[in-house]
């Protein structure tokens, strides 16, 4: 984060978060939240109240909202860090205890004071706030799906393609999977795998990441048959992605290649996928966020499959702890570094950026905040669930590493070379090792912002 002081800042974070929660745990208890209605027939003087409230607090939003450049260098004072995280984290308490005076109170003070279009605190503050705002309306509210607004299809697309574009941050995780299933896939040729490998990717997205699978296959020159099982949100989202793969995968003559969309919703028919004898199965688990029970059956159908590995890769800032302060502080830490991150990648006053932010990230922010984990959520992190579903891990090779860190090299402007053992930094982009090798992390200075790990059956 851009901040003056980073140790004395962290120091004051702690401190912070010492104050709002509450050692014996109480507060961490489930709670039923009051719904904030603002048209509540029973309760009249609560609602005249509240109401005034709400709108004071809609008419300092809509002017946060103003793209005004001049207003955003004007904070300087009032929207120092320290100041704004201090005063989020007060309102995340409020909210929590279910004291929704103080956290609307707060919020009107909170809101005039961050900027769009200011520096990085600025910016994931006012996401914050939003989401903030949207949790003490609740969905009964009115208001509720003005400020929780979802970008369209094609705003989202837009923002991941310039994320994808601009920042390491999918491209290592899609670069560091894609190494590892090529290895797994040239081990099995030593048995006869056929040269077919069969993918399984549970969350395909738009198909960014396997262009460059498709290129490495066929780099040797000889017949391979890649078959691609995709999970996706829409039936239109897995056609275009079908039509993308399949016209760049027609530029490569020695490359058989096939793909089968799948909604998610069907994600139980896994267990009929193991249709051909004798191909590398590798199985795809790249920014698959699910619910316990969910990840549970997925994770005991993919261990039926006996794949040759299955790639993990998680983002920091676990959202399934079901402590909402805990996952609050967690999420604040992990997105303060992934805005900082971006003014690395494009400058301050850029169009691009703020769509990344507003369409892309300030969505995930707004909907971890709104999310009701169950008791069953807290189970530990991946690993724990990996390893309790019979996979065990595997070490990364060193070319993962070596690929990793030159793609830090070559994407980014402020790069920091991996450092020894031990070594602090507090440089720009990093890569290091986890796990005695069996995971590979992506930093931003001294936050870890997604980590990449290969299993297997075991």
């Amino acid at each position: 984060m851009v901040m003056e002081d980073r140790d004395e800042e962290e120091e004051h974070l702690n401190l912070s978060l010492a104050i709002v929660t509450d050692p014996n745990g109480e507060n961490s208890r489930k709670r039923k939240r009051k719904l904030l209605n603002v048209c509540n027939p029973l309760n009249p003087s609560h609602e005249v109240y509240f109401e005034g409230k709400i709108f004071k607090l809609l008419q300092v939003r809509e002017e946060m909202l103003k793209l005004d450049h001049k207003r955003s260098k004007g904070l300087a004072e009032n929207g120092k860090g320290l100041h704004l995280i201090h005063s989020l984290l007060i309102i995340a308490t409020s909210v929590d205890k279910n004291d929704m005076n103080s956290a609307l109170e707060n919020l009107i003070q909170l809101y005039p004071t961050v900027s769009l279009m200011g520096d990085s605190v600025q910016r994931v503050v006012a996401h914050f706030a939003d989401g903030l705002f949207a949790r003490i309306l609740t969905p009964k509210s009115p208001f509720y799906d003005m400020v929780m607004k979802e970008p369209t299809t094609e705003q989202q697309f837009l923002a991941f393609t310039s994320l994808y574009r601009v920042s390491p941050y999918y491209q290592f995780a899609h670069f560091t999977a894609n190494q590892a299933i090529i290895e797994a896939f040239e081990k099995d040729q030593e048995t006869n795998n056929n040269r077919a490998l069969h993918v399984i990717d549970f969350n395909v997205s738009y198909g960014f990441q396997w262009p460059s699978l498709i290129q490495s296959l066929s780099q040797s020159g000889k017949r391979v048959s890649l078959r691609l099982t995709g999970y996706g949100r829409s039936l239109e989202e897995l056609q275009e992605t079908e039509a993308r793969l399949v016209s760049f995968a027609k530029g490569f003559c020695n490359l058989v290649f096939e793909f089968q969309g799948l909604l998610r919703s069907s994600s139980k028919l896994i267990i009929n996928q193991r249709e051909k004898k004798n191909e590398t199965v590798a199985v795809n688990l790249v920014f698959h966020l699910s619910n316990f029970m969910e990840m549970s059956q997925t994770l005991k159908s993919v261990h039926s499959l006996k794949p040759s590995i299955v790639i993990l890769v998680e983002q920091e800032g676990n959202p399934r702890v079901r402590n909402f302060l805990s996952r609050f502080m967690e999420s604040l830490h992990y997105f303060a570094a992934m805005f900082d991150s971006l003014d690395d990648c494009l400058p301050q006053e850029s169009t691009e950026r703020l769509s990344i932010e507003r369409n892309h990230l300030g969505k995930e922010i707004k909907a971890m905040i709104n999310s009701e984990n169950s008791d069953e959520e807290n189970k530990g992190t991946w690993k724990n669930m990996m390893e309790r579903h019979g996979f065990g891990g595997m070490k990364l090779s060193s070319k993962c590493l070596i690929q990793a860190k030159l793609l830090l090299k070559v994407r980014t402007h402020n790069y920091c070379p991996l450092p020894c053992e031990g070594e602090n930094t507090n440089g720009g982009f990093r890569v290091f090792q986890r796990d005695e090798g069996k995971a590979l992390s992506l930093g931003w200075q001294d936050r870890c912002l997604l980590t990449a790990s290969a299993w297997q059956c075991v």
